[in-house]
């Protein structure tokens, strides 16, 4: 579905200092400096794959996907889509995929959401009875019913979205690009965006390409996460696996009986502790979770216990220190 190889791109950065007199030779004479987004990317993805995309600002993720989705030209490298090579076949190819990004719109700002789907139609050459079977199908499973005769302006942000979700598939691609798309969302739209794009893939069997600061997206939809740091190509595996490599830590939380001590558990971070409850981390290539439990239970009277897998986004961060991003 997706094979990309030798990825590269750079931008020039124009550099200016502060400062009336720099200012003033800033009119005459411009410094730059190079700046290399991508430095020989190569991953391929298969159809009806979740891809998690990560990595911290300014890693190039969002290079990446105006790459795939023909919005930028790379000074080398291939990229093939469906056959397709982006910025050379764009009209072509881009009626083959659906691009969210999360603070731009495709929208039309003063008019109806559904005034801006018939728009999309004709800009597609959507047929009818494929346009009313997606529209139906969309409008029922992001619930836009009370949405799509409300100009977009009036919309809450978590609403905007759903709409641009709906509107990138129209058409029916079989690639989505997803940049940010639950930024600023509520715990309640978040759910909604996660619930239909793994609905969609299901079903329709599209292939997805996520890009997210949100660990909580990444672990609800993708199985495979491909990590990018300063333009470089630094992890590219199933999600299990990174938890496996780098996710010995447990987490330990317990509620007990009134205690005024401090804990100090050999291999055992507290993370948090209160009079009646202890947040720990555990790292269990140093000691076993029950012989922690089994310290405690010898410290507090335990009311309550609950062991949780390492948080994600720490994982992350482990991964992000070990490559120096």
């Amino acid at each position: 579905m997706i094979r990309i190889e030798g990825l590269n791109k750079s931008f020039k950065v124009a550099k200016r200092s502060t400062g009336l007199k720099n200012s003033l030779k800033a009119l005459f004479y411009r410094e730059h400096t190079i700046v290399r987004a991508l430095k020989d990317i190569s991953f391929s993805i298969e159809p009806g794959e979740i891809v998690g995309y990560i990595g911290p600002n300014g890693a190039g993720k969002s290079t990446t996907i105006k790459v795939m989705s023909g919005i930028l030209v790379p000074d080398s490298g291939e990229c093939k889509i469906m056959g397709y090579t982006p910025w050379k076949e764009r009209v072509s190819y881009v009626k083959n995929i659906g691009v969210v990004f999360g603070q731009r719109s495709q929208l039309w700002w003063d008019v109806p959401v559904m005034d801006s789907f018939e728009l999309l139609r004709d800009i597609y050459k959507i047929p009818p009875q494929e346009y009313k079977e997606n529209v139906d199908l969309l409008v029922e499973t992001l619930e836009l019913n009370e949405l799509i005769n409300t100009p977009v302006r009036q919309l809450s942000l978590g609403q905007r979205i759903r709409c641009e979700i709906a509107a990138s598939l129209l058409h029916s691609p079989s690639v989505l690009f997803l940049d940010e798309p639950t930024i600023g969302l509520d715990a309640l739209s978040k759910i909604a965006v996660r619930n239909f794009i793994k609905t969609i893939n299901k079903e329709k069997g599209v292939t997805v390409i996520l890009t997210t600061h949100d660990m909580n997206d990444i672990e609800a939809l993708a199985d495979r996460v491909i990590l990018i740091g300063k333009g470089s190509l630094l992890y590219d595996g199933k999600l299990n696996e990174l938890r496996k490599k780098y996710g010995s830590n447990k987490m330990v939380t317990v509620d007990y009986r009134e205690a005024t001590q401090h804990f100090e558990i050999y291999g055992a971070t507290v993370l948090s502790q209160t009079s009646d409850r202890a947040v720990l981390s555990v790292d269990t290539e140093k000691v076993m979770v029950s012989d922690v439990i089994a310290t405690l239970s010898s410290l507090v009277e335990i009311v309550d216990l609950s062991i949780d897998s390492q948080p994600i986004e720490e994982i992350i961060v482990q991964l992000y220190k070990e490559y120096q991003i």
